[in-house]
């Protein structure tokens, strides 16, 4: 059984950090491309982050210069450090895992809430 577990969300102030942390199990995490997606009531999921199976990052242009992903291939985990945090990046993040063109997995998403 395949199951992503996300951690670390919760409430900040703006201008602060969290990390978020996603656990996967049943898959053979090196091979998979990891990331994040995050969404608001009434709007599409927005890709935040996303790291190859290689190790090479992207970012939505919104979160560049203040997220970074990264990977721990021993631990089957990806991490989402996010620093200034603005009230806009109050969502639901979803950590997903994907071989080829489609997401395969998805987790059950990780609330952030940012006060202004």
């Amino acid at each position: 059984q395949v199951q992503l577990v996300e951690s670390g969300g919760g409430l900040v102030q703006a201008g602060g950090s969290l990390r978020l942390s996603c656990a996967a199990s049943g898959i053979f995490f090196p091979f998979y491309d990891m990331g994040w997606y995050r969404q608001t009531p009434g709007k599409q999921r927005e890709l935040v982050a996303g790291i190859t199976n290689g190790g090479s990052p992207n970012y939505g242009d919104s979160v560049k210069g203040r997220f970074t992903i990264s990977r721990d291939n021993a631990k089957n985990t990806v991490y989402l450090q996010m620093n200034s945090l603005k009230p806009e990046d109050t969502a639901v993040y979803y950590c997903y895992a994907r071989r080829g063109v489609q997401i395969d997995y998805w987790g059950q998403g990780t609330q952030v809430t940012v006060s202004s």
